[in-house]
């Protein structure tokens, strides 16, 4: 199954697609999306969204996993950040791809065990699970990457479970 992970943003948006199989992993590809500063919002939303259209048109993922908004301490960037998933949502969805969310808590959880990791904890097991040599340069791409390992996590539990097919 190949899973596409996102990590919203207006300005950068990390992206990380890999496959899952059984409980192993394999990187296809990671990196992001970025839109020029000093655009307006109306603009760069639109750049984000063909960028993204891009993106699934030449990934062709089976799902996508994106980080669900959380913010305790920086609200201004709550709006932004919410207009930019917005719109990758609306891709996605307009595509009919699967798309799960999840919390920052649920990826430190499902990489680590602990919900309080650290991020250097979760590039490591971001490094480990993928089998890289070292964690991508951008943070958003990591995080995304960590989005997608996340999904495939959960997805495989569920479907042990019996709760999907």
């Amino acid at each position: 199954m190949k899973i596409l992970g996102l990590d919203p943003g207006t300005a950068i948006t990390g992206y990380g697609l890999i496959n899952a199989d059984k409980g192993a992993y394999q990187l296809e590809e990671f990196g992001a999306l970025r839109t020029p500063a000093g655009r307006p919002a109306h603009e760069r939303l639109c750049m984000l969204y063909d960028a993204l259209n891009s993106l699934l048109d030449r990934s062709q993922p089976d799902q996508v996993a994106i980080e669900q908004l959380f913010f305790n301490k920086n609200t201004t960037t709550a709006v932004p950040v919410g207009q930019a998933r917005g719109v990758l949502l609306l891709a996605c969805a307009q595509r009919q791809l699967p798309i799960s969310e999840y919390t920052p808590l649920e990826v430190k959880q499902a990489l680590t065990g602990y919900g309080r990791a650290e991020k250097q904890q979760i590039q490591y097991m971001v490094c480990h699970l993928l089998k890289m040599d070292a964690p991508p340069k951008n943070d958003d791409a990591a995080d995304a990457l960590a989005i997608a390992i996340t999904h495939a996590h959960y997805y495989r539990g569920r479907k042990l479970r019996g709760e999907i097919s």
